[in-house]
């Protein structure tokens, strides 16, 4: 399973490029910028990678941020990611920054874009994975600084497919962000947000009603809202779902809890994704062999096809993807005869 988890192709929804910054590229970042750490050495970083929830989480993330100066980090970020994930399948990745969290600090824009999507572009030539680029504004500020974040991000259209709403989700609805997400389509972008991880169904509606997502982030609280639950299969609403992390950051006590093979059994349009891998304990490929979720092969290629029907590619692309995944699991099948 593990193998078969890992080579199956498949796109990743849901990655904060942030979140995949690792401790040893953390200590190396730290020296080349002259940062201090409260941290000693790789092990006393991992210890620090213990949350009781989200908010605990960000602390240590935002801290760890504050490594990531240049243009060249940015890049040596995204490539140490991408260079992680070739070996895991994915053919395809749709990748969240965080702006504000670096220009708050002094680091401009297009120092973050430009060192990211040259990474991009070198990944897709070195490696063939094709990528789209997805800034996200953090709920904990307002939604005047979310919309200076979007006319700094315009400048850099031809580079992004979309916008996002992450961070701190308890006490900051989505609906708090209508006009910044009103005018983000208005540009013609496509729209995508956190919501229904820590915070209520109510979110959810908010996300689809209010800011018109085309997918939610996490999404795994529907289940508490039979009609949302209804809603979101109809439409066949993608849910990014990060398993890992949902344990991790207490959202479930383990994965056997987890409520992953019961949005597959009502319809839903669930995928698996890796979120804050550096944090969380895992990479896509190890979601997806996640013990205690209790996934088959055959719910493991629902979940690849998945993550390509909930991408942001055409669909001819999407179409060449669904089809390889057919390929592999025929395989499979083969192998084992």
């Amino acid at each position: 399973m593990d193998r078969f988890a890992r080579d199956v192709p498949k796109a990743e929804l849901h990655i904060h490029i942030e979140g995949t910054l690792e401790p040893e590229l953390l200590l190396e970042l730290a020296v080349r910028n002259g940062v201090a750490l409260p941290y000693a050495d790789i092990d006393s970083i991992r210890r620090a990678y213990v949350f009781g929830d989200l908010q605990s989480f960000l602390d240590v993330y935002y801290e760890g941020c504050a490594v990531l100066v240049t243009e060249a980090d940015f890049f040596d970020l995204t490539m140490a990611y991408l260079h992680r994930v070739a070996g895991q399948g994915v053919v395809h990745t749709e990748i969240f920054f965080d702006p504000q969290t670096h220009t708050a600090r002094g680091i401009a824009f297009r120092t973050v874009i430009t060192g990211i999507h040259r990474a991009l572009e070198r990944g897709r030539q070195q490696f063939g994975i094709t990528w789209r680029l997805i800034p996200c504004f953090l709920r904990h500020l307002s939604a005047e600084s979310a919309m200076e974040t979007l006319v700094e991000a315009l400048e850099f259209r031809q580079w992004i497919t979309a916008v996002g709403l992450d961070s701190s989700e308890i006490g900051h609805p989505p609906s708090d962000f209508e006009s910044v997400f009103r005018a983000a389509r208005d540009e013609g972008l496509l729209c995508v947000a956190h919501a229904g991880e820590e915070g209520p169904p109510g979110y959810i509606w908010e996300a689809l009603d209010v800011l018109e997502v085309r997918r939610v982030d996490h999404g795994v609280r529907c289940l508490e809202d039979r009609a949302l639950v209804e809603r979101l299969r109809v439409d066949q609403i993608p849910l990014t779902v990060c398993p890992l992390s949902n344990v991790k950051l207490g959202v479930f006590p383990t994965l056997a809890d987890h409520p992953l093979s019961t949005l597959l059994r009502r319809g839903l349009l669930a995928t698996v994704n890796s979120d804050d891998p550096a944090y969380f304990g895992g990479y896509v490929a190890d979601n997806y062999a996640a013990d205690g979720l209790g996934l088959d092969r055959a719910d493991l290629l629902d979940i690849a096809r998945n993550s390509f029907v909930a991408s942001f590619l055409d669909d001819g692309d999407k179409a060449e993807h669904i089809a390889a995944v057919d390929r592999y699991g025929a395989g499979d099948v083969d192998r084992q005869l």
